[in-house]
């Protein structure tokens, strides 16, 4: 398992910050019309995908989530050196995570085959790639979306073991 360090939190944040800027509607349109807050779900969605994938640490699916990771701590890390004068490499604290089972292993599976679908037929393409990949970025930090991620794996977990559980 690839750990995150400043510079993947970073990504993370950045990604998680371009998200909310771009879809921004305004104070007062939240107030006028709080369902507006629905066009955060596929943002949302994904990002408990890519906890997911981060957490699934086999196979080409966690493969692709540690080679997320590990881009993004390089790339993270490289603008925190020549951007700001940071050190490069610092872990940025690991929280304790909460392994998949094989039934919520195979949960994974079956969202993976559904996040390629939509991110490919739908107009939240986009929304569903950042969401994913700032879920990869963040799922395994020390802060608040670190400690999100148990409860996500939990749920894999037991939606898993009463899919499989039934058949």
């Amino acid at each position: 398992m690839t750990f995150v360090t400043y510079g993947g939190v970073t990504v993370g944040l950045l990604l998680l910050a371009w998200h909310l800027a771009d879809w921004w509607p305004g104070l007062k349109t939240i107030r006028s019309n709080p369902a507006s807050l629905g066009a955060l779900l596929p943002f949302l969605l994904a990002w408990s995908y890519g906890v997911l994938a981060t957490l699934g640490v086999g196979g080409l699916i966690g493969w692709a989530a540690d080679t997320t990771l590990w881009i993004s701590n390089w790339l993270g890390d490289v603008a925190l050196v020549w951007g700001v004068g940071g050190q490069a490499g610092q872990t940025a604290g690991t929280a304790v995570y909460l392994p998949l089972t094989q039934a919520g292993g195979g949960i994974v599976l079956i969202l993976t085959a559904v996040m390629i679908v939509l991110s490919r037929k739908t107009r939240y393409g986009v929304d569903l790639k950042r969401g994913a990949w700032c879920g990869v970025c963040l799922g395994t930090s020390a802060g608040v979306a670190g400690f999100a991620a148990a409860p996500i794996a939990v749920a894999a977990n037991w939606i898993g073991d009463s899919v499989y559980g039934v058949l």
